[in-house]
């Protein structure tokens, strides 16, 4: 298996964010026009959004206590962005099988950036 540098997986990771947002707009898009899919479906689109705002400004920032603060804000938003897509199928806002890749990768991003986290706090000890 080929190593990546630190910098080419922050690269990744940041596009995959970013995707990560116009993948949950595109969902967005596609809810029903209910009033309680248009309230659940704009938490998600903030929770979401930040996650990939936060990453890119984590990746810009100047110290590691910065940094920290930033990929913390990651793990919260992506995780709440999970919540609310449970929450919309659990509402039948949605089908499950239309969400679930979605909803993986949300659960993806909140590893990455949890063990990040967990890096940084170590380093800092």
């Amino acid at each position: 298996m080929e190593k990546i540098s630190k910098n080419e997986f922050a690269e990744k990771f940041r596009e995959r964010t970013k995707k990560f947002v116009v993948d949950n707009i595109h969902l967005y898009q596609s809810l029903p026009k209910t009033e309680e899919a248009k309230i659940v479906g704009r938490q998600l689109l903030r929770s979401s959004s930040s996650v990939g705002s936060n990453y890119r400004a984590a990746c810009r920032s100047r110290s590691q206590a910065e940094f920290h603060s930033k990929i913390s804000i990651v793990v919260e938003e992506a995780d709440e962005s999970v919540f609310w897509m449970e929450v919309m199928i659990e509402a039948n806002i949605i089908a499950s099988e239309k969400i679930e890749r979605l909803m993986g990768e949300g659960n993806e991003i909140l590893k990455v950036a949890a063990s990040a986290r967990k890096t940084v706090s170590e380093n800092k000890k």
